[in-house]
């Protein structure tokens, strides 16, 4: 078994490093919050995020890249998107070449519209083999051991072999796929349409309108997704239908949870400042939609959470605008 870096101590590093160790490698925890890496390795557990999970005895925490990185074969990269440039040019003195590097991290960079596996690239150069993993799953459910599928993306199938093998157990499954703008633009923009999904169910619209919320979220994502180069098929599967129709309707979503609050007439300050956890949707929305209009490609849900977001208009104005837009084809 090798040893595996993992940056950042939020929810889903947290978990993703308990798996690794009770898979029997040598897992190294990365958090930035000093106190946070203290309370950690005191407690051996996450009380911020994962109060109810102890570390195994091959989690080690700690505060130091350098140590982190230190031998690693594979680093997994779990740092909210807008960290994510930072920590990588932070720690490439101490990547090794040749390693693999992992993004388990969704949304787009604001500023450059990159998505996470390009900021990879551009960080840490052309000695590192890069793969994306995403898809339907709860951080707190895969700590706990429940049955989780997801997929893992790369150029090179040979990495997605690794990261296949690395990660296996018999609660996680993962999926191999070439598809990396696939991946990654389905795991970004469903965080979008999540909050739209949130807002229908606090305003108790009903089942109905949450799945054709869903339904058409799906085909905004698919239609971005292919203009830049991804296979239609791909948002099919789970890094697009299946984790779109979790963070949609899993009481544990972020996402979900912040348009929920809108639709009860409550601030995104307000909202945002109860959070402990980053609720990627937010900061992903003007993104996919300047990426939309980069690539001539309509979203119509992006654009009414955009204007709910930015407090232009309250919850249900936003939602009956949508929809009452002009009608047309479902295909396209």
């Amino acid at each position: 078994m090798s040893s595996i870096a993992i940056l950042g101590g939020g929810g889903w590093g947290t978990a993703l490093a308990v798996h690794l160790a009770r898979a029997g490698h040598d897992a190294r925890l990365w958090a930035r919050d000093a106190a946070l890496v203290a309370d950690m390795r005191t407690r051996r557990a996450n009380a911020v995020y994962l109060p109810d999970i102890t570390f195994p005895d091959g989690l080690t925490v700690t505060g130091d890249l350098e140590e982190a990185l230190r031998g690693a074969a594979s680093i997994v990269s779990a740092v909210p998107s807008h960290g994510t440039r930072e920590i990588l040019g932070r720690a490439k003195p101490f990547i090794a070449s040749g390693s693999t590097v992992i993004s388990a991290t969704k949304g787009l960079e604001q500023d450059t519209l990159f998505r996470i596996s390009e900021i990879v690239e551009q960080e840490l150069g052309a000695g590192v083999h890069v793969a994306v993993l995403s898809g339907p799953s709860f951080a707190a459910e895969l700590a706990r051991q429940l049955p989780t599928a997801v997929s893992v993306a790369s150029r090179d199938a040979s990495t997605v072999e690794q990261v296949q093998s690395d990660f296996r157990a018999t609660y996680f499954r993962l999926y191999g796929t070439n598809d990396v703008a696939g991946v990654e633009i389905g795991g970004a923009l469903k965080n979008v349409i999540a909050i739209a999904a949130g807002v229908a169910e606090g305003l108790a619209l009903g089942d109905s309108a949450k799945a054709g919320l869903i339904t058409r979220g799906l085909a905004e994502i698919a239609r971005l997704a292919c203009a830049v180069g991804a296979q239609r098929e791909t948002l099919s599967g789970l890094a697009g239908l299946g984790d779109l129709v979790l963070t949609c309707n899993g009481a544990l979503s972020r996402n979900r949870h912040v348009g929920v609050e809108l639709a009860r007439n409550r601030t995104l300050d307000d909202i945002l400042s109860g959070m402990k956890m980053v609720a990627e949707g937010v900061r992903t929305t003007d993104a996919a939609l300047a990426l939309g209009a980069r690539h001539g490609v309509e979203l119509p849900i992006a654009a009414q959470v955009a204007e709910l977001l930015a407090g232009r208009k309250d919850a249900r104005t936003a939602l009956y605008d949508l929809m009452l837009r002009p009608q047309r084809a479902e295909a396209g």
